[in-house]
């Protein structure tokens, strides 16, 4: 370390020498050629030091004394030659082979030499990567070396002089390379990793011992080649109108997802702040539990909930899942926003790796309790909407129903209810006492949706406790459609608003960035001209940029606002048409994929246009009065429409032509028409009813 070259002969110690301007350690050999030593010193300098030279020069012990003395006994270490290569090096390699001059190799940081036995350069090559080894070697054209040189991109690259001849890529960065001799086994090219991983290989591919067999000629018989495919063809056939596009599997999964929601609201809510503004917003908790029936790894659970709700962890990530080991975890749920949510449903998936490296995917639902977005009030008896909805059995008493609004008292009837939706308005429930009807009643006519559904539910709840499987509800019409129309006027007229702003911004933008232009060619100009308010239009130009950009975001957050409010009140609708004409599930799942196509609506695909596509489709086939409708074509591409008349007078005529009798079916006739399906719905080959088809 201290740069001294300690010589020894058998076990005995001859000398020392210090080298001359030694800082760090380099890479050291001997040639015997020359009888020499070279190595790169801290100077960046390759340094040829002859052994006789070193012999004769001061002796390393006696080195401090002739300083202190300043008396010159014996020679000063002199180099046999000096060369700049004005790097450090990592290797040294002297090689001299038959059909080849005598040569050194020098490796750099960023290039590769050869020198020759005085120090000239013999060739030079500059390497684009970060080298860790090299081996020079013999090659079998005469005059040529051949090198081994690693990198850092655990590449082993084989040169010819200066010319890349190989590349080959290794598991990891070898810092010692050599070529060796085995047993039967000659050229093996030994790699050693900086971890100490020894790796034998070689170049090339493994032989094939594999020779393909002779064919069989023969002539081919036309008529059974077709008769066999007409056959596959028919068993295709068969097999996709019979079967699911998914195979079903009999076993046990490898993974089950359970969500257990707690049946009580948290003591201590664990709402952010200012989540809902002048409420006190309660959360629950829900916990889901994680069981595998093998080992699984990458495991990464993901929660989502309807828009203005939100949870305090959407994500959770497991490496591995032992067998049979049930993982926990639990999250809370509170309401988020100034909007009640479209719906309280909740979606919870795991993703996973089975033990074979097979990605798997399994997913479960969850309900959250009307108690999470709406408070007991007392009921009030003015509202501007209203529904009423028939059940086919005796009065039920509220609080059975809704336990968790209302206390129970002994003897105590209770035939109406307040629900103060947070971010939205109170919602009344009246029983009536003698009859079977109750009403839902709101100031505005989408938070109505919530309490709807929630009736609804619990009504089939209890009376399956009951034992009573005949329960219905009906709704005996009409069906609010004007009030409808209003939140989809509503809701269109801030879409054409939000495309006004996005013009305007980008006309400004325009503005803004012509004024730079001219600004900067002014300021650029030598003899710069005048710049006639230029700088006082840029300034107001910005401005209103600044303010176009904020009003149009606080558009975009009234149009998501208004998309919730308009995706509540048409599950309503959906809900009530059902009610009205008794349709069945699979019926009421063509009106939700009707009404409901988007998740999220936008400018360039928005709700009104796709609704119209579905319901103009609906008019046209199974709705269909005639055979002209049955003709008209449909324009294939979908655009903003200028207004909602069109729109509205289609929900219309689908609500007239379904209380004249027009049914929603999934099968059509072959006779008229091509029957295609909605997404998620399969067709019912027993439908012999001769209705067109969706």
């Amino acid at each position: 370390m201290d740069g001294m070259l300690m010589f020894f002969e058998q076990e005995s110690y001859a000398f020392g020498r210090y080298l001359p301007g030694f800082l760090l350690p380099g890479p050291l050999r001997y040639s015997p050629k020359t009888d020499s030593f070279i190595t790169v010193s801290s100077s960046r300098q390759v340094e040829s030091y002859k052994y006789q030279v070193l012999a004769v020069a001061t002796d390393a012990d006696a080195k401090k004394e002739m300083e202190q003395q300043k008396i010159g006994s014996g020679k000063k270490l002199l180099a046999d030659w000096i060369l700049n290569i004005g790097e450090q090096a990592l290797e040294i390699s002297v090689v001299a082979f038959n059909h080849t001059a005598f040569s050194i190799f020098v490796l750099g940081e960023r290039n590769f030499f050869c020198l020759k036995e005085n120090g000239q350069i013999r060739f030079m090559k500059k390497l684009e990567y970060s080298p860790s080894c090299s081996l020079p070697y013999c090659s079998v054209s005469e005059g040529t070396i051949n090198s081994l040189v690693g990198n850092h991109n655990n590449m082993l690259l084989v040169y010819q002089d200066v010319t890349l001849r190989w590349a080959a890529q290794l598991p990891h960065i070898p810092v010692a390379v050599k070529v060796a001799n085995f047993q039967d086994m000659k050229g093996v090219i030994v790699t050693l990793s900086d971890s100490g991983h020894l790796q034998c290989s070689y170049f090339g591919t493994d032989p094939s011992l594999f020779q393909a067999p002779k064919v069989e000629s023969r002539d081919i018989n036309y008529e059974e080649l077709d008769a066999e495919m007409k056959e596959l063809q028919r068993i295709i056939k068969e097999a996709t109108k019979t079967q699911d596009i998914l195979p079903k599997i009999e076993k046990e999964d490898d993974l089950t997802l359970l969500a257990n929601v707690s049946p009580v609201l948290d003591a201590v809510s664990q709402a952010v702040e200012g989540a809902v503004e002048g409420d006190a917003v309660p959360s629950v908790t829900v916990k889901f539990s994680i069981r595998a029936r093998l080992h699984v790894q990458k495991t990464v659970l993901s929660i989502s909930v309807s828009p203005f709700l939100a949870l305090t962890q959407d994500q959770f990530i497991f490496h591995s899942i032992e067998p049979g080991v049930s993982k926990s975890v639990s999250v809370s749920v509170f309401m988020k926003g100034n909007c009640p949510p479209a719906d309280l449903e909740g979606h919870a998936v795991v993703s996973y790796s089975t033990p074979t490296g097979v990605p798997r995917v399994a997913q479960c639902k969850f309900w959250l309790p009307l108690r999470l977005v709406c408070l007991p009030i007392q009921p009030s008896k003015a509202a501007n909407h209203k529904l009423t909805i028939d059940t086919n059995k005796p009065p039920v008493n509220l609080v059975d129903l809704f336990p968790d609004f209302v206390e129970r008292a002994d003897d105590d009837q209770v035939s109406a209810l307040g629900f103060h939706l947070l971010a939205g308005q109170k919602v009344t429930l009246l029983a009536s006492k003698t009859s079977q009807r109750y009403r839902i009643q709101s100031e505005t006519f989408e938070d109505l949706w919530l309490v709807t559904k929630e009736l609804i539910m619990r009504f089939e709840e209890y009376f399956l406790k009951q034992g009573i499987k005949d329960f219905t509800c009906s709704f005996s019409g009409p069906i609010p459609l004007q009030e409808y129309f209003e939140l989809i006027d509503q809701h269109f007229e801030l879409r054409m608003n939000t495309e006004k702003y996005e013009n305007l911004l980008t006309e400004r933008a325009v503005q803004f960035r012509a004024i730079q232009k001219l600004l900067l060619t002014r300021f650029k100009d030598k003899t710069p001209a005048p710049l006639q308010n230029l700088d006082t239009l840029l300034d107001g130009t910005y401005r209103q940029v600044v303010g176009i950009a904020d009003a149009a975001e606080e558009l975009q957050k009234s149009l998501f606002r208004t998309f919730i409010k308009l995706k509540s009140a048409t599950q309503l609708i959906i809900v009530l048409i059902g009610l009205w004409q008794k349709l069945s599930k699979d019926q009421i799942n063509i009106l939700e994929s009707t009404f409901l196509p988007l998740q999220e609506d936008g400018q360039e695909l928005g709700w009104e246009e796709s609704v119209d596509a579905a319901l103009s489709h609906l008019l046209r086939t199974c709705l269909s009065k005639s055979s002209k409708e049955q003709a008209l074509n449909l324009s294939s591409q979908l655009s903003i429409p200028k207004d909602t008349s069109k729109l509205k007078k289609h929900i219309t005529l689908l609500c007239d032509r379904l209380a004249k009798g027009g049914r929603l079916s999934l099968s059509a006739d072959s006779g008229s028409q091509q029957s295609i399906l909605m997404p998620g719905e399969t067709a019912d080959p027993q439908n012999k009813d001769g209705e067109g088809g969706i």
